[in-house]
């Protein structure tokens, strides 16, 4: 078994949309390095950009986000939570953001209560069909 089965990486950063594209680049890297196909990869960086912008907005937050990605043999899971004061910000994803999300990632939820808000993506990687050479 490779080694990156079963590993968990923890980014914060600070919640402005600038930085959102780190979230997105560590998320390609990794999804990358368990075989996902450039599509697949493309998908959740726009799930990524989707979730982390429903958090932070268009002009940033006070405070963190934070993502903890997980590797599995074939999945990569990424969960996101704030420390906002703001808590009703990013409690509900727009309705196109939602049809976005089914399009590119297997499950994906977004969840706000009075104390956080977070969300939580899953993408498995496709089965490869080796074709006769």
């Amino acid at each position: 078994m490779d080694q990156v089965h079963g590993e968990q990486i923890r980014l914060t950063l600070p919640a402005t949309p600038q930085l959102v594209r780190v979230a997105r680049l560590t998320a390609a890297g990794l999804a990358s390095r368990l075989g996902f196909s450039l599509e697949e990869v493309e998908d959740l960086k726009i799930a990524v950009d989707e979730l982390c912008f429903a958090l932070v907005g268009t002009k940033g937050r006070e405070g963190t986000l934070t993502l903890i990605y997980r590797m599995g043999v074939d999945t990569l899971e990424i969960e996101g939570s704030s420390d906002f004061d703001d808590r009703v910000v990013g409690s509900a994803a727009s309705e196109l953001s939602t049809l976005i999300l089914a399009a590119v990632v297997d499950e994906h939820e977004l969840v706000g209560s009075d104390s956080t808000v977070h969300f939580r993506l899953k993408k498995r990687r496709a089965e490869r069909v080796e074709h006769p050479g």
